[in-house]
Parts: C-alpha cells; sequence; structure tokens
C-alpha cells in the first residue's frame, strides 16, 4: 500500500510545536530539588522566549492574515488557523504559569526572600522605598497627558508602563501614563524584599499628575513587530540601511498587550482604542507580574545566591590542560563539548594567533559573540600588529544587530577587512582559520564549531568544537573565506559542506544510504529543529524501510513519530535541562564517515537560505565520542521528553528500579572525575550506564 507523505495528517504545526518547547521549558521549573531561583530562572526564559516568539512569528502570521495571504506549510494550516490555535494554546498554559509562580514566591518567602507590592510593606520598609523613588525616580520619568492637546504618545516595542484615570478638582476625569524606562531597574530590593516597581509609580501616581487624584491604575505592556524587512538590493549603504531598520524596530505594528488581571475596563478601552489592537492579543495575568524575563534581576542578585545552584566550572582536559593548542593540533584533530568542557581553548586559538609573530593571517566569522568579546578584542591587537586579519560580520543576526555593528565598526576602524554579510543570505557558519608562517612554509589551523564565538553563552549552551590542520579542510576553509570575501557563486567545496547547494543533499544521500540497510540501518540526528519537508519525508521513508531512527529534538519537531506503516521505527527525544542543548550532531551506522558536525539545523531557512557548514568527523576516535554523547542523551530518563504522534509530549521517567539519569549532570560528573578534580567525599555518582556509553575505566 502506497502511503501519500504529502498528507497534512504526518505533519505537526512548526508554531503549535514551537510553543510545545516552551512548555517544556516551563515545565523545568516544577522539577523536584530545584532550588528556588533555579525554578525562577525558568519562568524567566520562557517569559523571554515567548516575547521573541510574538514580536516575529505571530507578527509575521497577523501581517499574512492581514495582506489577504492564506499560504500554508505541510500541515495545511492558513494564518488564521494558526493564529487562533496559538492564541488559545498560550492562554490555556496561562494557569500553569501562575501557579508555578506562586509556588516559586511561597519558595522563595520560606527562604526570607520576598516579592512584593508596596502596599504590602510595613511602614519602616515604605519609608525607605518612597526615598528611593523619590531619588532615582522620580527625576527620570515622565507623566503622559492624553487628551485633546497631547496626543497618545509612541510606546516602543516591550514599553511597560502604567495607564491611569485620572479626577481633577473640578470633578473632570482625565487619562494618563507614566512610562518606566528600562534604565529603572525593574525591582527595587530592599531586606531581601524586592518591590514591583510599578506598584510603587503607582502609589506615587499623584505626585506625577499633582491636583488630580488617581481612580483607576493598570500596568500594561506592549509588544509590537521587531522583524526588520531590508532591502539589500536597494542598498548603496547596507550600514546605514540596518541602522534605519533597527530605528524601525520600534515602530512596527502593535501585536501584543499584556495587562494585570484586575484592570479597570475604561483603562482597557482607553489603551485599545488608542493602540487599536483586537481584544484576542490582550493577555491578562493575574498574580504573575509583567515582564517575566526581567526574573533575572532576582536570580542574578548575588546576595541571594544561595538559593540557586552553583554554577558548573568548566574543565580543560588532557592533553589541553599541559600542552599548547596549536602543538595538540598538529599532532591530532581535537574535538571538545561545551560548557562541560571550557571554551578557553577556542579563545586561547585566537588569542595565541593574534600575539604570535608566526602568523600571517586570521579569518573568522562572527555571528554572535556578546557584548564584551575578547574574541574581538584579539582581532583588533592582531591588525594593529601587523597581522591581515578578514572578518565576516552578520549584521542580519537577529537581536543582536546593534552589538555586531558596534563590533564591526570597531574592526574596520582597527583596519580589519570587515565584510557585513552575503546579499539575500545569513552567514550562520562557525568557523575561524589562522594561517601561520613556520618552518620555510605556510601552515594553517583551523576551528570549525556547532556554537557562536561568544565566552558567555558558551557557558550555558551546550554545543561542539573541532580543531583540525586537516589539509583538505583547511583548503576548503580557504576557498570558503575566497567565497565570501570576493565574487564565487559556483563556489562548491570538496570536503566540507556547505549550504544552501551542498548539506542538504549530503543529508538526503546519508539517510537514503542508510535505509537501504533496512533493519540494520540506524541513525541518529540531534539538532535544535526538525521542520524541512523533504528531510522529513526522506526520514519517513527510511522508517518504511525498517531503519531504526532517534531523532533528539530540542525545539520545533514538525515530524510525527510512530504512525503505522509510516514512522513506526522512529522516537523524537527533546532534552531540556539547565544547558540549553544547542549542537547539531548527525550520525549514520553504516556511512563511510560516521559523524557530522554542523551550524545548520534541518530547516529550510538554514539549509536553503544561510551560508551554514558541515563538518565531517573521519576520526573514528572522535567519531565514537559524538555517538557516545548522543546515546547517554537518548539514556536520559530525568530531563528527556518523548514526542507522541498526536504532537504531545510525554516526560521520561526512570522504570521501577532503574538508576535516575540526567545526561547533563552526567556530562558534569565524568568531566570532572577526568580532569582529577573530584572529591572523594561527593555524594554524586556517575552511573553505570554512564559509564559504559562514555567508555569511562
Amino acid at each position: 500500500m502506497s502511503v501519500e507523505l504529502d498528507d497534512a495528517n504526518l505533519y505537526i504545526n512548526r508554531e503549535l510545536s514551537w510553543l510545545n518547547f516552551n512548555k517544556r521549558v516551563l515545565d523545568q521549573a516544577t522539577y523536584k530539588g530545584l532550588l528556588p531561583l533555579d525554578r525562577l530562572k525558568f519562568l524567566a526564559i520562557y517569559g523571554t522566549n515567548l516575547d521573541e516568539f510574538y514580536m516575529i512569528r505571530v507578527a509575521g502570521l497577523k501581517a499574512l492574515y492581514k495582506a489577504g495571504v492564506n499560504a500554508t506549510g505541510p500541515d495545511k494550516l492558513t494564518p488564521i488557523d494558526q493564529l487562533t490555535q496559538l492564541r488559545d494554546e498560550i492562554r490555556n498554559i496561562m494557569p500553569d504559569l501562575e501557579s508555578i509562580y506562586l509556588g516559586v514566591k511561597k519558595e522563595l518567602e520560606e527562604s526570607g526572600v520576598s516579592i512584593k507590592h508596596f502596599s504590602e510593606l510595613n511602614e519602616e520598609q515604605k519609608s525607605r522605598v518612597s526615598e528611593h523613588f523619590f531619588e532615582h525616580i522620580y527625576p527620570i520619568i515622565i507623566p503622559i497627558a492624553v487628551d485633546a492637546t497631547h496626543p497618545f504618545p509612541h510606546l516602543n516595542n516591550l514599553s511597560f508602563g502604567i495607564a491611569l484615570e485620572l479626577k481633577g478638582k473640578d470633578g473632570q476625569m482625565k487619562h494618563g501614563l507614566v512610562r518606566i524606562p528600562r534604565i529603572v531597574s525593574r525591582f527595587i530590593h530592599i531586606d531581601n524584599t524586592f518591590v514591583l516597581v510599578e506598584s510603587v509609580v503607582e502609589h506615587f501616581s499623584s505626585e506625577l499628575f499633582p491636583g488630580f487624584k488617581p481612580v483607576a491604575s493598570a500596568p500594561f505592556r506592549v509588544t509590537r513587530n521587531a522583524d526588520m524587512d531590508i532591502e539589500e538590493e536597494e542598498a548603496d549603504d547596507f550600514l546605514e540601511i540596518l541602522e534605519e531598520g533597527l530605528r524601525s524596530r520600534n515602530k512596527g505594528a502593535i501585536v501584543r498587550l499584556e495587562l494585570n488581571g484586575d484592570a479597570d475596563e475604561g483603562i482597557v478601552n482607553f489603551l485599545c482604542g488608542n493602540m487599536h489592537i483586537e481584544d484576542k492579543d490582550i493577555y491578562y495575568y493575574k498574580h504573575t507580574p509583567l515582564n517575566l524575563g526581567t526574573f533575572w534581576q532576582v536570580v542574578g542578585d548575588k546576595t541571594i545566591s544561595h538559593l540557586a545552584s552553583p554554577s558548573f566550572m568548566p574543565r580543560t582536559l588532557p592533553p589541553l590542560d599541559h600542552q599548547d593548542v596549536y602543538d595538540v593540533m598538529e599532532s591530532q584533530d581535537i574535538l571538545l563539548y561545551h560548557p562541560y568542557e571550557s571554551f578557553e581553548p577556542v579563545v586561547k586559538f585566537v588569542k595565541e594567533a593574534a600575539y604570535d609573530p608566526d602568523t600571517l593571517a586570521i579569518r573568522m566569522v562572527l555571528y554572535r559573540v556578546g557584548s564584551n568579546s575578547p574574541i574581538v578584542k584579539a582581532l583588533i591587537d592582531a591588525v594593529k600588529d601587523g597581522k591581515q586579519v578578514t572578518v565576516l560580520v552578520e549584521l542580519k543576526a537577529r537581536f543582536d544587530e546593534e552589538n555586531n555593528l558596534r563590533w564591526a565598526k570597531k574592526l574596520e576602524d582597527a583596519g580589519a577587512h570587515v565584510v557585513y554579510g552575503i546579499p539575500q543570505l545569513k552567514v550562520h557558519a562557525k568557523i575561524a582559520q589562522v594561517i601561520k608562517y613556520k618552518s620555510g612554509t605556510l601552515q594553517s589551523y583551523l576551528h570549525l564549531a556547532t556554537g557562536n564565538y561568544n565566552p558567555t553563552t558558551a557557558k550555558i549552551y551546550t554545543d561542539v568544537s573541532f580543531f583540525t590542520c586537516n589539509k583538505k579542510f583547511n583548503s576548503d576553509a580557504t576557498k570558503f573565506f575566497h567565497f565570501l570575501t570576493g565574487f564565487a557563486a559556483d563556489t562548491k567545496l570538496d570536503n566540507l559542506y556547505m549550504s544552501p547547494t551542498q548539506i542538504k543533499p549530503k543529508l538526503l544521500r546519508l539517510i537514503e544510504k542508510e535505509a537501504s540497510y533496512g533493519s540494520d540501518g540506524y541513525m541518529i540526528l540531534k539538532a535544535n529543529a526538525l521542520v524541512d519537508q523533504a528531510i522529513i519525508k526522506a526520514l519517513y521513508k527510511a522508517s518504511m524501510a525498517g531503519c531504526k531512527i532517534d531523532l533528539i529534538i530540542r525545539g520545533i519537531c514538525c515530524l510525527k513519530p510512530g504512525i503505522k506503516g509510516v514512522s513506526e521505527t522512529i522516537s523524537v527525544s527533546s532534552v531540556i535541562g539547565k544547558y540549553l542543548e544547542h549542537p547539531r550532531l548527525y550520525w549514520f551506522k553504516n556511512s563511510k564517515v560516521n559523524a557530522y558536525i554542523s551550524s545548520a539545523d534541518l530547516m529550510p531557512r538554514n539549509l536553503d537560505r544561510r551560508i551554514e557548514l558541515m563538518t565531517p568527523i573521519e576520526s573514528p576516535k572522535l567519531a565514537g565520542r559524538i555517538e557516545q554523547i548522543l546515546k547517554l542523551q537518548l539514556a536520559d530518563n530525568s530531563h528527556r521528553y518523548m514526542l507522541e504522534s498526536s504532537g504531545e509530549y510525554t516526560k521520561v521517567t526512570p522504570k521501577e528500579g532503574a538508576e535516575t539519569i540526567n545526561s547533563q549532570e552526567q556530562m558534569e560528573l565524568y568531566v570532572t572525575k577526568v580532569s582529577k578534580r573530584v572529591t572523594k567525599n561527593s555524594s554524586k555518582h556517575i552511573s553505570k550506564l554512564a559509564k559504559k556509553l562514555l567508555k569511562e575505566s
């Protein structure tokens, strides 16, 4: 019986799948044994994720609907179908969010830490907060009247403030706003009490509108469409047009309004009438404060750090713990697994090249480097030292545009050759090449990775780094950088694989080849997302041939596992933990080269519309390490979720009598033990299964 692989019932909608991912993030806050600030951290991540989702994905669907576009994906849901289901799902999650927040708040209170409104403070605390308000807040906030001569103001994206209904001495009713700028701390911290700033501003609103008495007030928050539409082919100066795009980000259509649950109806009507927003896009929070992302202020407060788990200290394992990275590279390839293994060798790779008199050239692609980048500083020093430095800074890295623009200008001012991207394509590849003159000849050193050159995120994202002096790979790297800086539309690499022309065809060939082994075929694919229909169809066909397939997809997955006659041999896992699972690792049992690492997710945007790289790991030993990492994650019965054919996820729990395996914790313990720094009295241990998988002796 033939199966129609275009059937909409075989696909999960990508937006609904993403919401399910964010629900799993929120679920992390419910795990037993977590300290209260660890729980609060997941609330902050959930809120920040949802902000970006609304700014980009929901805003995009609303724009499509407004334009009358009814195009659908493989799941056949129209933009209005998706908007309806997304709004319903977000509202369905809100009671759980409120319940989790109240639970965390109670745990904090039991530990002597409170999150309170101004009205809940005692008199001594009120006096201190009042003093803080008049000294630090009153001078920088601005009361805004709204009437016939004072138009409703423009509210920037993610604006936070208070709307008020005011009564004058003559009995006349007025409306006003108070915007709370981002430079004002979200919480006022006194004696382990974090006071909500909006409650303080509300209390003193009569001071801001002298002669008027507040009758009603409501904190509110606005989200706008933050996607930028840049017509690159019309740009004489890409920097100038990008800067204009960044300014326009705060002018996009309002797509969401968030309010407290007891907001006065008259104030809601006042806001809606001026913002022109649909009731469907208004969200009321009864107990949870607005702007969940600002809980990072509480999480990061050092005075209560004992209420969070201690940070893991990444290790530098042999031989890099006692040998220079360049010396090791000349004798062997190196594979690092961050954040368990330190990111410092990557920083040293650039720093040592910058200061080595033998270095002739350094070439890099920078996507997200952070605000205080030691790598960029080293590149600037290298230029000043007379070395040739070529850097592609991807200015279109969403929400990092301003940061990247600043670094690009500094590099250019220093004298580096800076490329600002490729027209119509984002450059998402992670690559750095160093060329030295040694013993009368040129020697090239190469770093390829799944993650960004960002030491900060390298402590909280799991990623893989690969160092090599492989001449074939370095030859391709040179060709790749020539492609980035010159005109070479038909560039094809010989040993590495580059999208948009090579990665997808290679993956399809690898999947098809593994499928040819039938029930003896086995593949494990780990990525952030699986959306591409051609890849999904290939996986369905492989499953129909009897091939075993384990997918580890952190976020969006549009494939449905476990469908009779289509995907019975496919399992889909999602590992969510204290680290953000970020590497793209592709392993095939019967391939000549078993393992590949990549910057590319299994999505059309990565495979068809971005410049990405995929690297074959030719060393059997290093390929075996990747296999061990993947199988350890598949053994996780603590923080792993399994996707059902219904589109819902089920939390995996240990079978009766079995050991609990948290794959992230097991990796921490493993590298600690290998680095010989584990204490004899440690109560934690590496599970027997983890020992077996990691070949622990």
